[in-house]
């Protein structure tokens, strides 16, 4: 078989002669219900969820009130790919999202690895927010007085880790009562746990049940889906409103200085954690078959859902950094957290009630999305023919739906949270950047047939570059030390917890020894918290450098250098030698500076992400390339 196959593409007129020929005789049609409102409806549900009610804290206690920019900048990036998304919407209003406009631009290769990463996506993506819905879940029960053993509503990871840090810290000197309440949970979950030989088991039972009963109501209907939805997006925005009315009574304009403390880089630093609440509007894209209008309403489905989420975002961000200090904000639930703080206890209960609600709506969205993907590979014949699979009564993708139900909450058991959310971020972005670079490809092709909506263009000719030098200037002007340290790969200093976590007994001992020698406080006399005793240093940053140099330990545990260092700007890297590539490209072929910047703005989130995230990224694609040489290829529809 050719090299040339690998990429031989579909036509948009193809596509839309079969979904017509579906319609006629009655046979894998999918049933039409969505409006604009429902779409706009079902991007609130997928967007407004573990963000506001969850990572929105860790990401204002690291940038402060400023982290409103960060929700900007995510919403302006989302925004951009969001154009693409809805221009190609227009284009192939079908099912498979950016699988199917990726088959159309670049070919089937290309449509076969979104495919795969957008499988990544939706899986991972409803783990994270199963995860999430249990942590609220569980801790209902327990305002209610309801306690379930710590062992069944954590997963393995988070338990094994826990129980290992807390162990290291303990060892340390740290008291058990005086460990974070995350580590005691991990740590009684691993030692009450049953066991089966060395094997603890240790598994997330209430994010099974969410996950069994939402891909239950997701195989009765779409009709039933919207309704539901619907209902939850009513109940979670009267909440949002509610927060944001009681809320700014209490805020104390002193909490918002300093503004960004931790500056651009404490800013950046949650980047993976708001822009994972962001990405449920592209699951909308995914409907477009069950839309009575989809080139329509798609386009402002998604625009009305992105403007709405970021207007709440900020608004929430606002309050929350104005009621209480920044830095307290690093909890799983703050919402609750700040209300409760401020003794509105009742605030807090609403508050519980409405992030269970909102998590399953959230849940809801992404398992409809899930198996439409797998159903449009299926008709292509890159999946076996079971994937599209329509239900005779309900009109949904049956087995694909229940596919994604099993795919789903076999892993939710185990997996850790911050590894999945990660995970299901570079998948989102990698397939945002494509349906960006797909709508440059397609620009300059007037054979390809176009939809109601086109985005506007502007000419990136002069603009792109115009950027980079301002973008150089603040690097080297503004920015020189942070700049030349990426550059020159200087050594970083561990953090006082990463230390005392990684040392022996016999290591501790020593480090406490020297604490002690260098002590002029007498902190040393009143505990033996090595964790502790060395944090203390941390606020000086120049005096904390100066501690962890004396400390009598390796160098390899004091610092990170070398390529150990370097592997972690890899990613970074990357981005700058394809952004010196972009601005060519569109320089040379006058590229529309909307899709251009969405690709630029999502490729550098992705590269914000640990370079672990880049490797088992490209260790799922390497399995799915697998699957296609072995499978998929020879199966395709196109291989005639």
């Amino acid at each position: 078989m050719a090299f040339s196959s690998l990429f031989r593409k579909k036509t948009v007129q193809d596509i839309l002669k079969q979904v017509a020929k579906n319609e006629a005789d009655g046979h894998n049609a999918l049933g039409k219900h969505l409006t604009t409102r429902d779409l706009t409806a079902f991007g609130i549900a997928a967007i407004v969820g573990a963000g506001i009610f969850s990572t929105i804290g860790k990401a204002s206690a690291d940038g402060g009130p400023a982290v409103i920019f960060l929700f900007l900048f995510t919403a302006l990036a989302c925004s951009f790919a969001a154009f693409a998304y809805a221009e190609f919407a227009s284009m192939v209003p079908v099912s498979g999202s950016a699988y199917t406009y990726s088959y159309v631009a670049f070919g089937e290769l290309i449509a076969w690895i979104i495919g795969w990463a957008l499988i990544m996506e939706y899986a991972v993506g409803n783990i994270t927010v199963a995860i999430s819905w249990s942590d609220y879940f569980t801790g209902l029960l327990q305002s209610g007085g309801i306690h379930l053993p710590q062992w069944i509503q954590m997963d393995y990871l988070t338990a094994s880790n826990g129980f290992k840090d807390a162990t290291a810290l303990m060892q340390g000197g740290k008291s058990y009562e005086n460990l974070s309440t995350a580590l005691q949970a991990a740590y009684t979950a691993w030692t009450t746990a049953p066991t089966i030989g060395s094997f603890h088991f240790v598994a997330d039972l209430p994010a099974l049940f969410i996950i069994i009963l939402i891909t239950a109501l997701v195989y009765r209907g779409m009709k039933e889906s919207r309704n539901a939805s619907n209902v939850m997006v009513v109940v979670k925005l009267c909440i949002v409103l509610l927060v944001i009315a009681v809320g700014i009574f209490y805020v104390d304009t002193a909490n918002w200085d300093p503004f960004a403390p931790n500056g651009v880089s404490g800013v950046l630093k949650g980047v993976s954690a708001v822009f994972f609440a962001y990405i449920g509007f592209d699951a909308i894209s995914t409907t477009a078959e069950e839309c009575k209008n989809p080139q329509r309403d798609l386009p402002r489905g998604m625009m009305w859902a992105i403007i709405i989420c970021t207007i709440l975002y900020i608004a929430i961000a606002l309050v929350l950094t104005g009621m209480v200090r920044y830095n307290e904000l690093n909890v799983g639930d703050p919402l609750a957290f700040v209300f409760d703080k401020l003794n509105l206890k009742w605030m807090s209960g609403i508050i519980a009630v409405s992030a269970v609600i909102a998590m399953a709506s959230v849940l809801l969205v992404f398992q409809m999305g899930q198996p439409r993907i797998w159903m449009s590979m299926s008709r292509d014949g890159l999946l076996p023919k079971k994937f599209s699979t329509v239900h005779p009564k309900f009109k949904t993708p049956s087995f694909a739906t229940i596919v994604t139900g099993f795919v789903v909450a076999i892993p939710a058991l185990f997996l850790n949270l911050t590894m999945v959310t990660d995970l299901c971020s570079i998948g989102t972005l990698f397939a945002f950047v494509l349906v960006c670079a797909g709508v440059l490809v397609l620009q300059n092709k007037p054979e390809i047939p176009r939809g109601k909506f086109k985005t506007p263009y502007i000419n990136s000719k002069f603009i792109l570059p115009v950027l980079m030098i301002a973008g150089l200037y603040y690097a080297f002007a503004l920015n020189n030390k942070a700049t030349m340290s990426f550059i020159n790969n200087d050594a970083q200093t561990i953090d006082a917890t990463t230390i005392v976590t990684s040392l022996n007994k016999e290591d501790s001992e020593k480090v406490f020894a020297y604490l002690k020698s260098i002590d002029v406080h007498n902190k040393t006399a009143e505990t033996s918290d090595l964790e502790h005793l060395l944090s203390q240093y941390q606020d000086d940053e120049a005096k904390y450098a100066e501690v962890v140099k004396g400390l009598p330990i390796s160098d390899s545990a004091k610092y990170e250098s070398g390529f150990s260092l370097f592997k972690h700007k890899i990613p970074m890297w990357i981005f700058l030698f394809v952004l010196v590539g972009l601005a060519v490209w569109s320089f040379r072929q006058n590229l529309s500076l909307i899709p251009l910047l969405g690709l630029i703005c999502c490729l550098y989130m992705m590269a914000e992400l640990s370079v672990w995230n880049w490797i088992y990224f490209t260790i799922w694609l390497l399995i799915g390339l697998i699957i296609y040489f072995t499978y998929s290829r020879k199966n395709s529809k196109l291989n005639v």
